[in-house]
């Protein structure tokens, strides 16, 4: 081979090593790609029915496509730490998208994302529009906190076993934030007092979402001062709550999951936020590529994301059959629009 072939070979193998992949006119789809998925809980998953299911999702959502993996961060109770192990996480570059739930968190992760302009982030149980890199989505909590607000006031005014003469109803949470002073509590009392105007709501705040020890502290006081059934936002501090109910014998009405199998039959109403639907639903979003980042949506009974659990034995147990009817037929009208509401603005 002489000098000039030599040359010709040379170059023929630069250009083939140089060309890009797919050069003939074909391009990698974006469910071709692999993605990462930073799943960064703000506190611990264990005793949180939206961060179980969120991360039930990813996971489930992982294993049925192979190209996506999950990492589960969970930051613990200390919230001064959140934006600071967010930023490390982030910075490593090794997440393409990073999945939350917590109204609080896009603040965070708008400040995280100016450090980090190529991050992308989908946040649940938000509202947040108007950021380039944060996709939100807020279950209508609004419109949970009213139907079982509503199942409270039918059952403290009826005369079943636990129920007394006092029109009381209670709420316990961790601590508050925009969504549950502006959305949960004040739709709590209003579907109560649908059914009676007269019912009163007790409103205590634990401080933190682990002290059970406080919680079962705050709900013996109040039953002392006339509450016959309890809503409860309080994470694994909850426990102290379903102690004092069970004791007691006072009544608990549940957001965002099934409880009923927890202290039968003192559980009477559990509604669901369907924190795992969605998950899935924007993951698949991700590798598809249609994620409408800067959007903010707000999902509820009527598109099937919150939603009340009226098929588990359980619930038949606990409520005597005139309430279920007299309940679903409140529940029809709400989905239907028959009863209107305004959502209040966080």
């Amino acid at each position: 081979m002489n000098i000039r072939q030599k040359a010709i070979l040379i170059t023929i193998l630069i250009t083939v090593l140089l060309a890009p992949v797919g050069a003939a006119g074909t391009k990698e789809s974006a469910s071709d790609q692999d993605v990462s998925i930073l799943v960064f809980i703000t506190g611990v998953t264990d005793g949180s029915p939206p961060y179980e299911t969120m991360v039930e999702g990813a996971e489930e959502f992982a294993s049925n496509n192979e190209q996506v993996t999950v990492k589960v961060f969970e930051a613990g109770f200390n919230q001064a730490q959140w934006e600071e192990q967010l930023t490390s996480l982030v910075a490593t570059g090794a997440y393409d998208v990073v999945l939350g739930t917590n109204p609080s968190f896009p603040e965070i992760c708008e400040r995280v994302g100016r450090k980090f302009p190529e991050q992308k982030f989908i946040i649940t149980d938000a509202y947040w529009e108007g950021n380039p890199q944060i996709r939100t989505y807020l279950f209508n909590q609004y419109e949970q906190s009213l139907f079982l607000g509503y199942l409270a006031g039918l059952v403290t005014t009826s005369d079943m076993a636990g129920a007394n003469e006092d029109l009381k109803i209670g709420f316990i949470t961790a601590q508050e934030f925009p969504l549950l002073n502006k959305h949960m509590v004040p739709g709590f009392l209003s579907g109560a007092q649908m059914v009676n105007e007269d019912i009163t709501l007790d409103y205590r705040v634990i401080g933190n979402w682990y002290d059970a020890n406080k919680t079962a502290e705050l709900a013996q006081s109040m039953v002392d001062n006339g509450v016959d059934v309890f809503a409860v936002i309080a994470g694994g501090a909850a426990q102290g709550l379903f102690k004092v109910a069970k004791d007691r014998g006072v009544y608990v009405v549940h957001h965002n999951t099934n409880e009923y199998d927890m202290i039968p039959p003192f559980v009477v109403g559990s509604g669901s936020m369907e924190q795992k639907k969605i998950t899935m639903e924007a993951l698949q979003e991700v590798i598809d590529g249609t994620v409408a980042y800067g959007q903010a949506s707000v999902v509820g009974l009527a598109d099937g994301y919150v939603r009340f659990i009226d098929e588990d034995p359980l619930y038949e147990q606990a409520v005597p059959e005139h309430i279920r009817e007299a309940f679903s037929e409140f529940l029809n009208d709400l989905s239907s629009g028959e009863i209107p509401y305004t959502l209040p603005a966080l």
